[in-house]
């Protein structure tokens, strides 16, 4: 199958710089909503056919034009959602940011035991995303999109594609909207086709 992993649309905790990760969260800013509609003309002609989004309400907004346009329900799923920032939740400082991606890259990076403070581990946030992109996958949709979250999936698709360095989405950003295409199976693998516009080889870098 195709997945399309999409990060949502601005909101006013990315204005802001802020950890903002906890249940429902915010909605969009006006930027982050013409982001949203503009993800209609963007996947026109992608084929979905199923469309599911993360607990948090950004992602359900951002899905909202595209269902509409599509004709498809938006599934809201329970484990897509953002990672939590656990006692770091609204810092914006840079010493907290730093903590909070030095954990979820550790993540990226086989270290499932590292724990945000006053939160989860890898284990946790895994087993969490993995449940729901396995339901995706058994849903029978040829080409499916889930909006989720930046660090979500930079840290998911970095562990999880076979064809990138598991460095890979520490070192490569997604912007509100950004779409990740992959193709593969829960059985067979993911492999990485697209980053945010940009062509990923099918080889894993040397």
């Amino acid at each position: 199958m195709r997945l399309l992993l999409i990060r949502h649309g601005q909101t006013p905790g990315n204005v802001l710089g802020q950890l903002d990760t906890a249940h429902p969260g915010p909605g969009l800013t006006e930027i982050g909503a013409s982001q949203a509609n503009a993800l209609v003309p963007a996947l026109a002609t992608s084929g979905i056919d199923a469309l599911f989004a993360s607990t948090l309400v950004r992602t359900q907004l951002t899905a909202a034009p595209l269902a509409k346009d599509q004709g498809i329900e938006v599934e809201v799923r329970p484990g897509l959602h953002e990672i939590g920032a656990g006692d770091l939740e609204l810092h914006s400082d840079r010493a907290s940011i730093h903590r909070y991606l030095e954990t979820v890259y550790a993540w990226g990076l086989g270290d499932l035991s590292a724990t945000m403070p006053g939160g989860a581990d890898g284990h946790e946030f895994f087993g969490r995303f993995d449940a729901d992109i396995e339901a995706i996958a058994g849903s029978g949709a040829g080409v499916a999109a889930a909006v989720s979250h930046g660090a979500a999936i930079r840290v998911w698709v970095s562990s999880r594609a076979n064809n990138i360095h598991p460095s890979f989405g520490a070192e490569n950003a997604l912007d509100n909207t950004g779409i990740v295409t992959l193709e593969g199976s829960v059985s067979e693998g993911w492999t990485l086709t697209n980053w945010a516009g940009n062509p990923v080889s099918a080889d894993l870098p040397a």
